[in-house]
Formats: structure tokens, sequence, C-alpha cells
């Protein structure tokens, strides 16, 4: 069983130092995956997806277990990057496989006969009834997808799919993703702020009190309140700052 004993022994700066340092590792990773994957996938969001596998190889690492961290961490992070490819995979296991069968069987008698084989063939070669076969091909044919992109010898207004996907760069998946981990970090830095700090930065940013409510209701100074509020947004800069690099929130957006 996990021992949450070790991360309570790892600074924040020991924990941002291992996810930098298992930095490349994600990468690898990454790049021998995306090798095998069609052009259709981007590697950085293989990239994007295979950090969160690492930070949570991290948090749950247990050392008792005598195991190496880069072991774990490879494991953690190759889970989570073909985790994130079935998702996108939205025909069931059955019928992929059943393609596959169907091909394989049509590439054999083509070797044989020298010719498109019949139905009845087909069947014959997967040892199913041609019913049998007919239902197989129901479940397969919407399988394959088209290309985004017209060729040069599509009409483009029947074939160019990308009219109907939205151009704003903030809705991609990766951009998604980036933002859900990046409210999950602020979360974290916000939770250890001191108490009257988290208060403070609720009213005024959460509920859009003014420091002359928020000073009602805490029994402090507008100035003191005003000064508060300066410290912790600039504790969570700095905090940010480490987590979040310049890049990866400008790719990101910004998080509510």
């Amino acid at each position: 069983m996990y021992d949450p004993r070790y991360t309570q022994t790892l600074s924040e700066d020991e924990r941002q130092s291992l996810i930098l340092e298992h930095l490349p590792q994600v990468h690898a990773l990454a790049r021998r995956i995306h090798g095998r994957l069609p052009k259709s996938v981007h590697l950085d969001d293989l990239v994007s997806t295979g950090i969160v596998g690492l930070i949570s190889a991290i948090d749950r690492f247990d050392p008792s277990r005598h195991v190496h961290l880069r072991a774990y961490a490879e494991h953690k992070i190759r889970g989570r990057i073909l985790d994130s490819l079935r998702g996108l995979d939205w025909a069931p296991r059955t019928h992929r496989r059943r393609a596959r069968q169907i091909h394989t069987a049509i590439a054999a008698l083509e070797q044989r006969v020298h010719r498109a084989p019949t139905e009845p063939e087909i069947a014959a070669e997967l040892g199913i009834p041609l019913d049998r076969y007919r239902q197989w091909q129901v479940h397969v044919r919407g399988l394959n997808l088209g290309r985004l992109e017209p060729n040069e010898f599509a009409d483009p207004e029947k074939c160019d799919l990308l009219r109907f996907l939205s151009g704003d760069p903030s809705e991609l998946p990766s951009a998604v993703l980036e933002r859900s981990e990046l409210r999950r970090a602020l979360a974290a830095a916000i939770s250890r702020l001191p108490e009257i700090h988290q208060t403070v930065i609720g009213l005024y940013y959460r509920d859009e009190m003014k420091p002359r409510e928020i000073s009602k209701i805490t029994g402090l100074h507008e100035s003191r309140i005003s000064g508060i509020r300066s410290r912790a947004i600039l504790q969570l800069r700095t905090c940010m700052a480490r987590l979040w690099p310049a890049g990866a929130r400008r790719k990101a957006g910004a998080a509510p």
C-alpha cells in the first residue's frame, strides 16, 4: 500500500526538482509512442499527458517497495499516455479486432486468388457464416476516418472538414488539459497561504468584494487588507513561476 509519508518529506522545491529532472524521460517516452501513431496525433498532447503521469508518479512514489523512481515514473507516464489515447477511440475494442481480422483475411485471399475476394470467400476465410460476416461489416464500416484537409483532387466545399472546427487554440484538448492542471496547481498554492490570506483572496477575487467590505468582515483596516492581498499575490506568483513556466501559461491561457 502507498505510504504517504514519502511525499511529506519532500519540500516543494525538491518536488519541482524531481519533476524537472525526469522531464526528458517524458519526452523520450512520448516520442517513442508517437512514432507508432497516425500523424493526426500531436506529440505535444502526448507530452502534456505524460507530464501529468510524471507528477502522479512523484506524488505517489513509495520507496519502501524498493523500486527506482525512474522505473515507477516510466510505468505511470506510459500508462497515462496510453489511457489518453484509448479515450480518443470511440470504437469498442471488439470492433477494432474484427476490422483487423477482416483486413488480414482479405490480404491472404488476394495473395492466393490474385483478385478482389467475394464476401462468401472472406466469410469462409474467417470461419464464420456469411450473415455474421455481414454483421461484422456493419460494425466496422465507420471505423476509418477521413482526412480533415482536402487533397489536391477533392472538392474543398465537400471535403474540407476543418470548416466545422473551432479555430480557437485555447479549445484544443492539450490546452484544456493544461488549464485544468494549472487550476489544480493554483488551488494547491492558495491552500498553503496563511488562513487570513486565503480569506482575503477568496473574498476579493471569488466574491468580488471591495476592501471596505472585506474590512467589515475581517475586522482589519482597509490598508491592512490591501497589504495582505499584495503579499498573497506575490507569494502565489513566486510559487506558480516554479510550478508553471511562463511559456506553458501562455499556451494554456489565463485560468479563471
